[in-house]
């Protein structure tokens, strides 16, 4: 994977932009959310922003952690154009066909969401902030115990990773008011 450099200098480069993101879900599969600490908001604010990255034409990467299931139902009718990517690593960056989809797409911003927050997106985040912008939306991801998840937020804060919401993710990448894509993504956020 060929490195990137990280925007970070300036206050303008903070925000993300739809032309660098990629959306990635980790791991949003049968065996794993219903175990996780409130489940049902993550998936709503996935949801959401699988809905949004559609208005948008923002790229989604979805992974599947092998032999816990497939994605969950809610979630499969807003990733009808995205094939999931099976993995066995925690880590997405270690699994070649990840690493492969984030070279084609060559995109420098990640938005991480999915489970768990301690292990596949904590590890992921970490691994990446080296060389890419890491955004990981607090509000669409989780662990079993939600102490897990706060320490993974605590650490990926510590080590430079940017910690964000889903509405925040949505207004940066609109951009403005009174655009056809802000009242097509109104009704997502009411």
């Amino acid at each position: 994977m060929s490195k990137r450099s990280r925007h970070n200098s300036s206050s303008s480069n903070l925000l993300i932009t739809r032309e660098q993101s990629v959306l990635i879900v980790i791991d949003m599969q049968e065996r794993l959310v219903p175990a996780m600490s409130d489940a049902d908001k993550v998936v709503r604010n996935i949801r959401k922003l699988l809905a949004f990255a559609r208005i948008i034409g923002l790229p989604v990467i979805i992974t599947e952690q092998e032999k816990l299931g497939t994605t969950i139902p809610d979630l499969k009718h807003e990733i009808q154009d995205s094939t999931p990517l099976s993995k066995v690593c925690f880590n997405c960056l270690l699994s070649d066909s990840f690493s492969a989809e984030v070279e084609r797409l060559n995109r420098d911003t990640f938005i991480l969401t999915g489970v768990e927050a301690h292990i596949c997106v904590a590890q992921t985040a970490l691994a990446a902030i080296a060389s890419f912008n890491v955004h990981v939306v607090a509000d669409a991801i989780s662990s079993r115990a939600p102490e897990n998840c706060n320490l993974a937020v605590e650490r990926m804060r510590a080590s430079g990773v940017t910690i964000t919401s889903t509405e925040m993710v949505i207004y940066e990448l609109l951009r403005q008011a009174g655009t056809d894509e802000f009242k097509a993504t109104l009704p997502l956020i009411k």
